[in-house]
């Protein structure tokens, strides 16, 4: 997509003069909580594209269980820094299923993804992390704490997302701050635990 255009190919982080900046991607289904993680953590004002839902998207986005007016139709963006080196830019990707080439748009240049799931509707998560997984990009799933969905032992989780043994799993309430920045962080674990060297 020419939006999209100047998304580098996925590499190593890049360096811009003392910051370190690695681009992430925060995927997931539709109405999960991507865009109010990346308002939580951004210390910029987030661009977003919320766009008010119309008679179109009947029988298209599934709003079973939610109160929710507005969609992301393009992208969130926001910026967040782990340490004074190390500075995160966030791509909120939308998600539904007839968005889903924005999302692989999104993913070019991104080191890798957050990808958050709800409790009440886990198979909405599953074509995302099939799609994620065919992207090559490294992920964790951040379990997205919502206060009326049902609570899971983590390794049945595991189980029932058939997560590989070495990929994260973490409880997450989008809403605050602390939490979402702690998801962050262990994706970023993830990742340095990935591109080590190997002990001589």
């Amino acid at each position: 997509m020419p939006g999209y255009a100047a998304c580098e190919p996925r590499t190593s982080p890049v360096l811009t003069g003392s910051e370190q900046a690695v681009k992430i991607l925060i995927a997931g289904p539709f109405s999960v909580g991507k865009t109010t993680l990346v308002g939580s953590v951004s210390e910029i004002k987030p661009l977003t594209t919320e766009e008010v839902m119309t008679s179109a998207g009947v029988g298209v986005d599934n709003t079973d269980h939610l109160d929710k007016t507005t969609t992301t139709v393009a992208m969130d963006f926001g910026r967040v820094s782990l340490s004074k080196r190390l500075v995160l830019y966030l791509f909120g990707a939308p998600g539904q299923p007839r968005f889903y080439p924005v999302l692989e748009d999104l993913s070019r240049g991104a080191l890798g993804a957050l990808v958050l799931a709800d409790t009440r509707s886990l198979d909405k998560t599953y074509p995302i992390l099939q799609l994620v997984e065919d992207l090559g990009l490294p992920y964790i799933v951040a379990v997205n704490t919502f206060d009326d969905a049902p609570a899971h032992d983590p390794g049945r989780l595991r189980h029932v997302m058939d997560l590989e043994a070495g990929t994260p799993l973490v409880m997450c309430d989008a809403r605050d701050r602390r939490s979402s920045v702690t998801a962050l962080t262990t994706l970023v674990e993830h990742l340095l635990t990935l591109t080590r060297e190997p002990a001589r």
